[in-house]
């Protein structure tokens, strides 16, 4: 798929650990996402999503295989691969207005004027409903608004691709389905390239346009990919009925609590050990 606007070819990653042992994290991960499209990876814990999140943002280097974001390969961190993450990094000296301007700042330095520069910090915070907090410190505002502040950094560095890394993960209920929604209105409205990393299947559904399934590791890969055929925008109220909504819910969870033991009990059974288990549950 040589269109695809951001490819992951045949990633590998392994870690050596103090001992010297080599943990085999990622096997053979091969995913084409296109322009504009918003995916999420789901698993269960330690099966690698973050990891793959941080070799498509540079901050990992995969021990085999690469990627390419438009057209140019991923060595290192750059500015069209913007990452928010669960906590939401704010600098605690720094006023909302603030936090956003030193990305800004960095950015565009030499394409924006001053009065450019601030009129797109006011824009990005307006768009994730923050402008009447410009002035205070992350310690006076919610987990909820930070996390606002943190998109809004994001959105102002004008990235390639969006990285989300479990953004809802640390918030409330109700706070978390106000920011979902938000993500929903503002990737509408700019045609985001977007990766999420989250483990709530309602979540991924809303959201995506396609679901990345991964395997449990050591190495882990991709097990299956959906396709969310839901038209935008999407409505959660309206969705909770909708058939299509939870065939695709009840797919993912067939895939994580019945596929998934069925890939473990294959890939087990070709161990020697995995035998022996076999063996004996059978005796």
């Amino acid at each position: 798929m040589s269109s695809a606007y951001l490819t992951l070819s045949q990633v590998d990653m392994t870690f050596t650990g103090n001992n010297g042992v080599i943990n085999p994290v990622l096997k053979g991960i091969d995913l084409h996402v296109q322009r504009g499209e918003f995916i999420s990876l789901i698993g269960h814990s330690g099966c690698g999503k973050s990891t793959v999140l941080n070799i498509v943002a540079g901050l990992l280097t995969a021990t085999a295989g690469g990627v390419i974001v438009d057209g140019r390969e991923v060595n290192a961190p750059g500015p069209d691969r913007a990452v928010v993450f669960q906590n939401h990094s704010l600098l605690p000296w720094l006023t909302v207005y603030q936090n956003v301007e030193i990305a800004v700042a960095k950015i565009f330095a030499d394409s924006k004027t001053a009065a450019e520069r601030k009129d797109w910090i006011l824009h990005n915070l307006n768009m994730v409903n923050m402008s009447h907090a410009l002035h205070r410190l992350p310690s006076e505002i919610s987990g909820g608004m930070k996390q606002r502040v943190g998109i809004a950094r994001a959105l102002a560095m004008e990235p390639k691709v969006l990285l989300l890394d479990e953004p809802f993960g640390a918030l409330d209920a109700l706070t978390r389905a106000h920011l979902q929604d938000e993500v929903i209105r503002i990737q509408g409205e700019l045609g985001n390239t977007v990766m999420m990393i989250t483990h709530d299947v309602d979540e991924a559904v809303l959201l995506s346009d396609r679901v990345v399934m991964m395997t449990n590791g050591p190495a882990a890969t991709i097990g299956q990919i959906l396709d969310i055929p839901l038209p935008r925008p999407r409505d959660r109220i309206a969705l909770a009925e909708n058939p299509a909504y939870n065939h695709c819910r009840q797919e993912i969870l067939s895939f994580l609590y019945e596929k998934q033991r069925k890939i473990e009990s294959i890939v087990s059974a070709r161990q020697p050990q995995g035998v022996a288990a076999l063996l004996a549950m059978k005796a």
